[in-house]
């Protein structure tokens, strides 16, 4: 039996919430015969969820970086240009 993951949802699935969504026969034979595969399964679908989180945070990261670092070399070049452009100050007269 295959489970797909709702990739929208922001939780883990439990246990019960797991068996809650088999048919009702697979429900009664789940609870007469125990069965390790359904505790793989969620631990499978545990592992996914987190793969995921975690490659959406690192792309959110790597597009953070880029828009911070086009902001850094707009205003290093808004630094220079405002330096080159900037007239030379007046000259003291030292005594």
């Amino acid at each position: 039996m295959s489970i797909s993951s709702d990739s929208s949802s922001s939780r883990l699935i439990s246990k019960s919430e797991f068996l809650s969504s088999l048919p009702p026969w697979r429900r009664l034979l789940a609870k007469l015969n125990w069965h390790p595969t359904i505790d793989a399964q969620i631990r499978e679908l545990e592992s996914e969820r987190r793969t995921q989180l975690i490659e959406n945070d690192i792309e959110r990261l790597k597009k953070e970086n880029k828009r911070l670092a086009d902001i850094e070399s707009r205003l290093d070049a808004l630094l220079l240009s405002a330096d080159s452009s900037s007239p030379a100050p007046p000259a003291t007269d030292s005594n």
